[in-house]
């Protein structure tokens, strides 16, 4: 009876051991996982492209009256960070909607384009510095630096834009989305939203396939690393939304 019940002690202590070593190995290989935000505080005081109105925050029914908080939005589509819909060019084209919700999330990548100069296109060759994961991402996050300057009138002007090339790459790749840390894919040239359409050539030409989303005015692009991570990009869920604000996160 002692000699089982000292077997029964030793193995207890052996499984212990075991299972101590094994917590330890666990938790000495585990990746630490960081989830960065990747989007802007929506706010009255935000900046807004150039023709639109900032958003406004009423609070419709205060705590001092009521006795609970509830504010109303009054906000466009493309406000903030946010994400542009085929539907927002092409009367045809896919709204939000339309997609189902794995469009907003997967793999991405981010390409480091804070060396081209100001007004300047993004080349093939950056992408190409990223063969090994680029054919591998669903997205696509290009950091030119411009969200520095959130907040002053100069972010909007002089960001750098895709070249044709690199245009045609997305078109072929079919990306689920790219995106963009300035308030374009397209230079700003006028404040007339009467003609603003007619010089949005890069969102026509890959907005038109209904494969590929945008994100624009990201930020904080450059803590998320140079390796694949996951994105997930959801927008406000609105009937028939050419666009709508997005909280955008990277999970590394």
């Amino acid at each position: 009876m002692i000699f089982l019940f000292s077997g029964i002690i030793f193995l207890y202590r052996k499984i212990f051991f075991f299972g101590f070593i094994k917590r330890i190995f666990l938790l000495c290989t585990m990746k630490i996982t960081r989830i960065i935000d990747l989007t802007h505080t929506i706010s009255e005081r935000m900046p807004m492209y150039p023709g639109t109105e900032a958003p406004k925050l009423n609070v419709a029914f205060p705590h001092a009256e009521y006795g609970f908080m509830e504010t109303q939005l009054t906000l466009f589509s493309h406000t903030g960070t946010h994400i542009d819909a085929p539907l927002h060019l092409f009367e045809n084209g896919f709204s939000l909607d339309d997609y189902h919700i794995e469009q907003f999330v997967g793999k991405a990548l981010v390409i480091d384009c804070r060396k081209v100069a100001k007004g300047k296109q993004i080349t093939m060759q950056l992408l190409e510095d990223k063969r090994k994961d680029l054919y591998a991402a669903d997205f696509i996050l290009f950091n030119t630096g411009h969200s520095a300057l959130w907040g002053k009138q100069e972010y909007f002007c002089n960001f750098p834009t895709l070249s044709s090339y690199v245009v045609d790459w997305i078109n072929m790749r079919k990306l689920k989305g790219i995106g963009i840390d300035a308030p374009s894919f397209d230079p700003i040239t006028t404040e007339d939203l009467n003609t603003a359409a007619t010089e949005l050539k890069i969102h026509c030409k890959i907005l038109k396939t209904n494969y590929t989303i945008f994100l624009e005015n990201l930020c904080n692009l450059e803590k998320v690393g140079n390796k694949l991570f996951t994105l997930c990009a959801l927008p406000l869920k609105i009937e028939k939304a050419d666009g709508a604000p997005a909280r955008v996160v990277a999970i590394v």
